[in-house]
């Protein structure tokens, strides 16, 4: 009897420790150009439209960080980011022009050590084959909104391993994530997924059932679409404004060639004020048509977590690869280290060690999400890789050591959207930019958009001043005053140098490699 008695607590404390062990399922889920004011949960002017309700219902069960930041912001270089750990010039993606080897695809390498099942499913957009991932089927290039191209593991030699689809790529996407849950080789392992949707990236083609969503609603319209005399400086919009007609993609007619009136060929008899009233409804709502198709298909996923017992012991984080510009300063796209563009979102559910309903406002990048996701898988995180794991943050605590500021660059310079090169640092209270404008390759500078004919014919890229931003986030959250010439914030100003010149230095984000850059920065340093 002792010994059946002996013989039954051991085998229930080894269903106890095989239950204590093991481990939870990660899904990292991915949005493009989901600004975190696009989501109810974060507030905002646009959060009574009600956008986003199956996130905010995650959010409520979990963490809501408000202070998460890009470093780079375009889709990329974020992505190469996020898959390595490392800022842009360490991983060598500062921009669209080369592919991420794919030996650098260390977040899938070290989660599948910790025993994890792992897959990418949607848009990858690095422009190597994902194959650090037991499984992929990810978009070819950008992806299209109907019908979409994918890459497919199983289906082939890449890059010929092409599997066609038809339907809205939200839908597609989700469909594919479902049953690679449910029909997963291993389902004795832990799963590692990461799900990417297209939408909501530029140009909004949401599936035709959103055509009736706001459609009889007035969007609120940011007050500094049409007015902030003090925002700015000559680096954005030149010497007596001479260059407010080319900065900056445009809501309005303020930018003759890109901006969202012309796009839309409305009347050009309607009067400035009226017509730019009418572009933003039209942008805003597409836009939000595709926030809501992404938010939809989320619902039918995490019902099928919740339906096969998954929902409990997965860790879900939501995030974007950067945000946008959403009529804000009268600018559209990202690339900006404005608020809007710069900020993320990002939502982290684990019911098993996440209190619900917590917000956090320590300051978070994307060099931290693949540091986070291999420390929750159970791993040790590389040497190489320069972000942080937020575990720690996660359980309520708030380390001594924890970064006070993060750094943010644009690389390119005048490219698609006008946006001149800039780099600068964000802390709780001040966010400081310095518009070097020029691009970094002088060779490429004829692919770039805002050119000129020199006499030979050939092209070169107009510079753009050399100029310092500074805003008290505090006083001037839509940073529409800029006092950087203000006495009053010389004390500060000198802090923040000291403070961009040490993170510049410490992530080898140093101009070192482009001394056409470096000679700007070190003669308007101290202007």
């Amino acid at each position: 009897m002792r010994k059946y008695f002996y013989l039954l607590l051991l085998g229930l404390a080894s269903f106890t420790n095989a239950q204590t062990l093991k481990k939870p399922n990660i899904i990292y889920i991915m949005s493009d150009d989901h600004a975190a004011h696009a989501i109810g949960k974060y507030g905002g002017r646009l959060a009574f439209l009600n956008p986003t309700p199956n996130l905010d219902q995650l959010a409520s069960e979990g963490m809501v960080f408000e202070n998460c930041f890009v470093t780079n912001s375009i889709c990329t270089p974020s992505r190469a980011t996020i898959l390595t750990g490392q800022y842009s010039q360490t991983n060598n993606i500062l921009d669209f022009s080369r592919p991420l080897k794919t030996e650098q695809q260390y977040l899938p390498q070290e989660i599948k050590k910790q025993g994890y099942e792992t897959a990418v499913i949607g848009k990858w957009h690095v422009m190597c084959e994902p194959t650090a991932f037991d499984f992929y089927s990810v978009l070819k290039g950008q992806g299209k909104y109907f019908n979409p191209t994918f890459y497919e593991k199983g289906n082939g030699v890449y890059p010929n391993n092409i599997v066609k689809s038809t339907g809205h790529s939200s839908d597609v996407i989700t469909e594919k994530a479902i049953n690679w849950v449910k029909n997963r080789d291993n389902k004795d392992k832990p799963f590692f997924l990461m799900y990417h949707f297209k939408a909501p990236h530029d140009w909004f083609e949401y599936a035709p059932r959103y055509e009736g969503y706001l459609a009889d609603t007035k969007v609120p319209e940011p007050e500094n679409l049409y007015s902030q005399p003090n925002w700015g400086s000559e680096g954005t919009r030149g010497k007596n404004d001479s260059l407010i007609h080319e900065i900056g993609t445009s809501v309005s007619r303020r930018h003759p060639i890109n901006g969202y009136v012309n796009y839309y060929k409305i009347d050009e008899s309607i009067p400035d004020k009226e017509v730019t009233s009418m572009a933003y409804q039209k942008y805003l709502k597409s836009y939000l048509r595709c926030v809501k198709g992404v938010d939809d298909n989320l619902g039918k996923f995490f019902q099928f977590l919740k339906n096969n017992g998954l929902y409990e012991n997965t860790i879900i984080i939501y995030s974007a690869d950067q945000g946008m510009m959403l009529g804000e300063h009268d600018m559209v796209d990202k690339r900006w280290m404005y608020e809007e563009s710069m900020r993320m979102p990002f939502i982290v559910h684990y019911p098993k060690q996440i209190k619900a309903g917590t917000r956090n406002d320590m300051i978070i990048n994307n060099t931290d999400f693949a540091p986070t996701l291999i420390d929750l898988a159970g791993g040790i995180v590389p040497q190489k890789m320069q972000g942080k794991s937020i575990k720690p943050l996660l359980k309520g605590k708030k380390p001594r050591n924890w970064r006070m500021a993060t750094y943010n660059r644009y690389w390119l310079h005048l490219t698609h959207h006008d946006i001149p090169g800039h780099f600068g640092i964000r802390t709780q209270d001040y966010k400081l930019i310095f518009f070097y404008g020029r691009h970094w390759d002088l060779n490429e500078t004829g692919k770039l958009s805002r050119a000129w004919l020199t006499p030979d014919k050939s092209f070169v890229v107009r510079p753009t001043p050399p100029s310092w931003e500074l805003y008290d986030l505090n006083k001037d959250p839509h940073e529409v005053n800029n006092v950087y010439d203000n006495p009053a914030y010389a004390h500060i100003i000198t802090k923040l140098k000291k403070e961009l010149k040490r993170q510049r230095k410490m992530y080898n984000e140093t101009d070192d490699a482009y001394p056409h850059i470096q000679k700007i920065v070190d003669e308007y340093w101290d202007k």
